[in-house]
């Protein structure tokens, strides 16, 4: 297993220039067909933001959560998922859609799903950076906690590449799994405390959320924005989670690679 996760490695770094050429094309072909062309990528964030601030702060009037604004709770836990929600939803389908470069030999298939996960990323860099100005405008000042967004950024997308590479390879044998991923998308959601707090769970299930990747990045995130805690403060989650995300890495790059040769019999 940990071969066929050495080999997908080297054949990712070796390949940066390639990569990087794909990602831009990708990016490209999204938002080609559009008026504002690029520009969607910026726009979107600003909608999505102004739109729950307008549904929470003005309409609702949510009562802060601990101190802090409800809408700064809420986006600072939103935006993350929002990165694993696009990164999910389209990683899976990546070499399905590129089934032209499945039947070159000497194309590298398993650069495909790593594509689409760096396109999600880079707009997720964008809906961060106008958080970080919605934080700042509601009066917090940026402080060294705020730099481990790096590390819960790079948390994520070990953890989504492994998945990537997973869903994309099965999905060819198995169209149902894009279903079973919508749903299970769904699901995580609502199990994740994104849109309510923790606090709600009895205090003796709360260690389950240990095992939800997605919690520990979602908590992150808010712990370094708006409750300063460093991730090193809480070394029983931090093993946990890279524990499931080296399975979930050598997991998807060993079934990525021993399915590799029979996809362009099935495509």
């Amino acid at each position: 297993m940990i071969k066929q996760f050495l080999e997908l490695l080297i054949a990712l770094t070796s390949n940066k220039q390639l990569l990087f050429t794909l990602v831009k094309n990708d990016l490209r072909t999204k938002y080609l067909n559009n008026f504002l062309g690029i520009f969607w990528a910026f726009i979107q964030p600003v909608a999505t933001v102004l739109i729950l601030w307008f549904v929470f702060e003005v309409g609702f009037r949510a009562r802060p959560v601990n101190d802090v604004p409800f809408i700064l709770w809420l986006i600072t836990g939103l935006i993350p998922w929002f990165y694993f929600s696009e990164s999910m939803s389209s990683t899976y389908g990546a070499v399905k859609e590129n089934s032209f470069l499945v039947k070159k030999i000497v194309f590298k298939v398993s650069l495909l799903p790593i594509v689409k996960q760096s396109s999600a990323l880079i707009i997720h860099l964008f809906f961060v950076s106008f958080m970080l100005l919605i934080l700042v405008l509601y009066g917090y000042s940026p402080s060294w906690h705020w730099l481990q967004l790096v590390y819960y950024i790079l948390c994520a997308s070990i953890f989504l590449v492994g998945l990537a590479w997973l869903t994309s390879s099965v999905v060819i044998f198995f169209n149902d799994l894009s279903q079973l991923i919508a749903m299970a998308t769904q699901f995580g959601f609502w199990l994740t405390p994104i849109f309510w707090q923790i606090d709600l769970v009895p205090e003796g299930l709360r260690w389950l959320f240990m095992f939800n990747p997605i919690y520990y990045i979602v908590n992150g995130f808010r712990e370094a924005l708006i409750q300063p805690i460093w991730f090193w403060e809480k070394p029983f989650e931090t093993m946990i989670f890279w524990g499931i995300t080296l399975v979930m890495l050598v997991t998807g790059a060993t079934v990525f690679k021993k399915l590799r040769p029979h996809f362009s019999d099935v495509i």
